[in-house]
């Protein structure tokens, strides 16, 4: 009996053992979905009140980007039209009811037309004008300009007989005055050349700054995508035609204007550099008078260039006179096609020496005025023969103005 006691006793024990880890096991397995269900639905409130937060987000910050650009454009519209009132009242400059298109696309195709100063550096200057669009024509009504750029030490001299000459004809020039640093080219508000001063440095005559200077020129004007022809004129140059001959005869030429010749003698192949070698070698180095005209391809062109021109600041030192070299070498090597390879400016170096005879009122006649328009000479204009070869001319003394103003009328035309 005993025995059967501890047996029934035993079993006893084992079943609630079994029965406990059982209980055990289930509970462990409660808990275990329990925590499922609590991760799963802490899961879905976290999911759902992440993407509220970030529709609030994305919401607000929409709301912000729309207020800040709205109060940023407010105060420019605000200059702007307040710029407008003064401009129209000075200028007659067109209505701010066009303000956006100023803002925008009409300031890039004309930046400098009323004023033209700027703040770029030369290299900056350089890298904008040398922009050049793939798309042929234009989105905007163009009428071709003439690109006038006086290159001086200070006073214009002969402002007043080129005041005469632009007259009545404000649609189709435009005007650039490279000056030595500091000077203030002063004129009335209604003359042609008011706020016509380019940011210019120090030129040095007979130096590459020279070329740096007329580099500078072209790409101040090649800004203003009207402009088409550009030319190259100093203080002391005069207009022997009118202005609606001149500009008839410059934009309907196929041909840039840039003297460019083989002179064997010292003054021209003795200025070679053979350290220029290989990229300019002897037989293209060309001579030329300065005052050039070129077209906008042309004026692109020689902006564009660097390699050359370091060339030239390099080698062509003193007694090499880079302004009588770099452009129409230049030219030749790689774009002579363009090139007419004569000027419209007319000198005289009969007097021989470094400098062109210089004219004074005594030598201001009919008659003298008259053979620089036709001496019976010919030379070409668009591959055929004509007698109108020079459109300009210098060097005229200060002194020599009241007596072409007195001619500029009955023999000048203007």
């Amino acid at each position: 009996m005993r025995v059967h006691r501890k047996v029934v006793m035993a079993r006893s024990r084992g079943g609630d053992k079994e029965e406990s880890a059982e209980k055990y096991l289930g509970l462990l397995k409660l808990v275990q979905i329990l925590s499922f269900l609590v991760v799963f639905v802490a899961g879905i409130i976290i999911g759902l009140s992440t993407s509220s937060h970030m529709h609030q987000y994305f919401t607000s910050q929409a709301v912000l980007l729309s207020s800040s650009t709205h109060f940023a454009a407010a105060p420019v519209i605000a200059d702007l039209e307040s710029n407008c009132n003064i401009v129209q009242q000075q200028k007659q400059k067109p209505s701010c009811d066009q303000a956006d298109w100023d803002l925008s696309f009409g300031k890039f195709i004309h930046p400098t037309e009323s004023n033209a100063t700027h703040g770029m550096s030369d290299s900056e200057l350089f890298w904008r004008a040398s922009m050049v669009p793939f798309k042929n024509g234009y989105p905007f009504k163009r009428t071709p300009k003439v690109a006038f750029m006086f290159l001086t030490r200070g006073p214009l001299p002969m402002l007043p007989l080129w005041e005469r000459f632009f007259k009545g004809h404000d649609k189709y020039y435009s005007i650039y005055v490279h000056a030595l640093p500091g000077y203030k080219l002063i004129v009335s508000q209604d003359s042609p050349f008011y706020e016509r001063q380019i940011p210019s440095q120090k030129v040095d005559w007979g130096t590459v700054e020279m070329a740096d200077a007329e580099k500078r020129l072209l790409a101040n004007a090649l800004l203003d995508f009207s402009n088409e022809r550009f030319v190259l004129l100093s203080e002391s140059c005069i207009p022997v035609y009118n202005f609606p001959a001149v500009y008839k005869y410059l934009i309907g030429s196929a041909y840039s204007f840039v003297e460019s010749y083989d002179d064997p003698s010292r003054y021209g192949r003795g200025r070679y550099s053979r350290r220029m070698r290989p990229e300019i070698m002897l037989f293209q180095w060309r001579k030329g008078s300065q005052w050039f005209e070129v077209q906008r391809k042309v004026a692109v062109y020689i902006v564009s260039d660097t390699k050359y021109l370091s060339l030239f600041r390099k080698y062509c030192k003193p007694a090499c006179y880079p302004d009588e070299h770099y452009i129409p070498t230049y030219l030749n090597i790689f774009h002579g096609s363009l090139n007419s390879n004569r000027s419209v400016t007319w000198v005289d170096w009969a007097m021989g020496g470094p400098h062109p005879a210089t004219f004074g009122p005594e030598n201001i006649t009919e008659g003298f005025i008259q053979a620089i328009r036709n001496n019976g000479t010919m030379c070409l204009y668009n591959d055929d023969q004509t007698s109108m070869c020079n459109l300009f001319a210098r060097k005229f003394a200060p002194n020599a103005l009241e007596p072409l103003l007195n001619l500029s009328a009955t023999v000048m035309e203007f």
